[in-house]
């Protein structure tokens, strides 16, 4: 069969410096199947073991809910899963689409929410300028949000720990610094300032033996672009290329805060050491 199967490990553990109990956890670890994406199998464990809630959020994120009321001084979190990733191919007509195309009515209702301010990106006048600025005379929208992703990797400095998770749009705008997510952010910033309805993306990134690729062996992040005709294309400005069947795609919404792989509070010690393992490789048919 034609394409690629990738498998994903990604464990996450809390290690606390003193008891912690109330715990209450949101978990977006198993993607559901996405155009070009077929999820094979996925399981989520626990540690300590507890029950977990499986529903779909207002994106349809695959979600996981649970809730660890006893004292505990580590949390662990596994996640394994499969897919079968299609090439990506964008039909002609998503490919020469234009601003008057993605007005249409029915596309408007579907693409609101992702032309909007959301939590952690807003609409600034400066990106506002900038977007204008690089995408004047570009008719196509495939074509302004290639322009957009290539000036953010141009342009912006790949830096971990010059942000936060909470960082928002302005802050990384005006560092030209950051992570996949903060790239990810400004290109929703500048596509969403110019009527390019886009959305955020997390999952993974697969690092071929030849690749040398940004965000591989991570939780990575890019842009989707709606395209008429097309559907949502997925642009990654940390690396500058198209999210083709190397991405594996778990979660989708308006910014990181709607997709965070794992989030959640508890009631103790603020002294905690996390550790995040992730690990991609090619699957066996």
């Amino acid at each position: 069969m034609v394409g690629t199967k990738l498998q994903v490990t990604h464990r996450t553990v809390f290690e606390y410096a003193a008891p912690v109990s109330n715990s209450v956890n949101t978990l977006h670890l198993e993607p559901r199947t996405f155009p070009f994406q077929r999820t094979i199998s996925s399981t989520i464990r626990i540690l300590p073991p507890t029950r977990m809630r499986r529903f779909s959020d207002l994106f349809q994120n695959i979600t996981h809910h649970f809730e660890m009321f006893k004292p505990h001084l580590r949390l662990e979190v596994d996640s394994r899963l499969k897919v079968h990733n299609l090439p990506l191919l964008i039909s002609d007509r998503g490919m020469e689409a234009t601003s008057r195309d993605v007005n249409d009515p029915s596309t408007r209702e579907r693409t609101w929410q992702y032309l909007q301010d959301s939590h952690l990106v807003s609409h600034q006048a400066e990106i506002w300028r900038t977007a204008v600025d690089l995408t004047h005379g570009v008719d196509t929208l495939h074509r302004q949000a290639m322009i957009i992703m290539q000036w953010i990797h141009e342009n912006f400095r790949y830096s971990p720990g010059a942000t936060v998770a909470n960082t928002r749009l302005a802050e990384a705008f005006a560092l030209r610094a950051g992570v996949c997510q903060d790239f990810t952010h400004v290109m929703l910033g500048l596509c969403r300032s110019v009527g390019l309805p886009a959305r955020y993306a997390s999952g993974y990134l697969y690092n071929g033996s030849s690749d040398l690729l940004i965000g591989a062996q991570a939780s990575h992040a890019w842009c989707e672009v709606y395209l008429p005709h097309a559907g949502w294309i997925g642009y990654d400005p940390t690396n500058n290329m198209l999210a083709d069947e190397r991405y594996v795609k778990v979660a989708v919404g308006r910014d990181y805060d709607d997709v965070a792989p794992v989030k959640g509070v508890y009631s103790g010690t603020a002294h905690c050491i996390m550790k995040v393992d992730v690990v991609v490789e090619k699957a066996e048919y």
